[in-house]
């Protein structure tokens, strides 16, 4: 994407796709448009009648240990377009940018209740969880899981985690926590809803507060649906050298 027209159609596919109906959480294209002169990557997807169907964007990032990674802000795709792979097509496409630029790392945030989006970045790309940040947009209700991916990895070293299955004991159980057996010392499993839920609901923030508390020294590996109600993230300890 390089024309105001491109950043325009951006802000309003942003606006559709997420459902926001006024302009305090909107997307600003002049925004767009000033990341692409300064350091930032704006890269779209088309389809053959040239209608833009999806796109990311992104900058640099660094934390508080000074690490240096590329931070994708927004990763949008039509509702129309989900599941057809567009999304990894252009995270694809976001990860040569960023390997270009000398960062062998990507970061970005996501609802870990949003179990389609959990699979994706965890088992599709092979992301990890690295943390859980409580109200991340400064404002309530806005906990996100922050994931790290490994860009210059070709192998997968969390292989034999993501074919592993939670426990069927863990069906209808939101929040409950228990060990992973035969996956080393630390790892458990934590219960989440399979659906995400509208307004108010003790079972998703039950389900959240167990999930923030066993990430604390571990990340997040995997995530699996075990009957339509209930799915489980595995977390195993943190090894140094994992994340950067």
């Amino acid at each position: 994407m390089s024309t105001a027209d491109d950043y325009r159609r951006a802000a309003e596919l942003y606006s559709r796709v997420f459902g926001y109906a006024g302009s305090d959480l909107g997307l600003n294209a002049n925004l767009l448009s000033a990341l692409r002169k300064n350091g930032g990557a704006t890269l779209g997807a088309v389809d053959d009648s040239g209608e833009l169907v999806g796109f990311v964007y992104g900058f640099e990032g660094t934390d508080e240990s000074r690490a240096r990674y590329h931070y994708s802000q927004a990763a949008v795709v039509d509702r129309r377009y989900q599941g057809t792979g567009i999304g990894r097509r252009l995270k694809t496409a976001q990860r040569e940018v960023a390997l270009g630029w000398g960062q062998t790392h990507m970061r970005w945030t996501f609802d870990p209740l949003l179990v389609r989006n959990a699979h994706f970045n965890l088992v599709t790309l092979g992301a990890e969880g690295i943390r859980y940040e409580r109200d991340f947009y400064d404002r309530p209700g806005s906990d996100r899981l922050v994931v790290d991916w490994n860009l210059s990895r070709t192998d997968d070293p969390h292989q034999a985690y993501r074919r592993a299955h939670a426990p069927a004991t863990l069906a209808g159980r939101p929040g409950a926590v228990v060990d992973a057996d035969g996956l080393g010392d630390g790892a458990c499993w934590i219960a989440i809803p399979s659906a995400p839920s509208v307004g108010a609901d003790p079972v998703a923030d039950r389900a959240r507060l167990a999930l923030a508390e066993a990430m604390n020294g571990r990340i997040l590996v995997t995530c699996t649906r075990i009957d339509e109600a209930t799915s489980a993230y595995l977390a195993v300890p943190t090894t140094e050298g994992e994340t950067p």
